[in-house]
């Protein structure tokens, strides 16, 4: 009995367990305890796996959208993406000041400008502006310039009309560098010169200097006709055709102005005046009379030959 009075037992030693001479030990597996795994770097966020699905759905419907043409639709009438964003800031087109036009009308160069009202200020280029206008045989020298928020201002300089040009029966107005502006259907430029043939739009200027040594002749004169793209014809009013040098026609018409004053040369029934020779002027006199002359020259050189309003 030990001190409190309880009764003592012995303790016996418990003998080992005895494993059989001869085998290997038994092992027992015993699994470890549930460990938390901590994730290292940035948290992914709730629901990414939802949004990516929607992603992959909206990218689907954009391709049907692309396929189907409602996107090109959809730029037709309102505009590139970058224009519609551009409006929307405040940046729209909303007024296009056009200076310097003569013959053009506003709208033909707003046309060629191609600047309408879904374009935006922002995102125009003013020098490829530029070049579609002086693509207008009309316009000699243009300049464009964006004045923000809404403005876009384009000056320009048209061709002056100089002549007409006659080739293959086309009459086309024509600017004093010979470029063909448009055609011969307005009735002001019924009183210009008239140059006919191949090269003449070039040599229009020459045509024209060549009237002024002669100006008293000017007004007798219906067109030049460039021969071999040397030398020059010309038509009268009454049909008489006038044969010139190709060196120094200049001279040859002053000799005709003399025997138009002295002798009424002109106003005989002749057909034709050959000046090409320096020393000698050749008179070939008609056979018909002058009217079927002047009737033929109408039919021959078009509509506006012969006519002297």
């Amino acid at each position: 009995m030990d001190g409190g009075g309880r009764l003592l037992r012995s303790v016996k030693a418990t003998p080992p367990l005895a494993i059989p001479k001869g085998s290997s030990p038994a092992v027992v597996h015993r699994p470890l305890p549930p460990r938390r795994l901590k994730h290292k770097g940035v948290k992914l966020p709730r629901f990414l796996g939802l949004a990516a699905l929607g992603g992959f759905f909206a990218l689907i419907g954009a391709f049907g959208v692309i396929q189907g043409g409602e996107i090109k639709g959809f730029s037709d009438t309102n505009g590139g993406v970058l224009d519609l964003a551009g409006r929307l800031a405040g940046f729209g087109v909303q007024r296009v000041t056009i200076s310097g036009q003569v013959e053009l009308s506003e709208q033909e160069i707003v046309a060629a400008s191609g600047v309408d009202a879904r374009n935006s200020l922002l995102f125009l280029d003013a020098n490829k502006i530029r070049d579609r206008i002086l693509k207008l045989p009309l316009v000699e020298s243009a300049s464009v310039r964006k004045l923000y928020p809404n403005d876009l201002v384009i000056d320009l300089v048209e061709r002056e009309a100089f002549a007409v040009w006659q080739r293959d029966g086309e009459l086309r107005v024509i600017a004093s560098d010979g470029t063909p502006t448009e055609k011969m259907n307005d009735p002001r430029f019924v009183n210009l010169p008239l140059v006919v043939g191949e090269g003449a739009n070039t040599r229009a200027k020459d045509f024209v200097t060549l009237l002024d040594a002669a100006p008293e002749l000017r007004s007798r004169i219906r067109a030049g006709s460039l021969i071999g793209e040397r030398r020059w014809n010309l038509t009268m009013t009454n049909g008489v055709l006038v044969r010139l040098p190709e060196l120094d026609p200049a001279s040859a018409l002053q000799r005709l102005a003399r025997a138009e004053r002295d002798q009424r040369l002109l106003e005989r029934d002749i057909l034709s005046i050959d000046l090409r020779e320096t020393d000698r002027m050749t008179v070939r006199l008609a056979a018909e009379p002058a009217q079927i002359r002047l009737d033929a020259a109408k039919k021959k050189m078009g509509k506006w030959i012969g006519n002297d309003a």
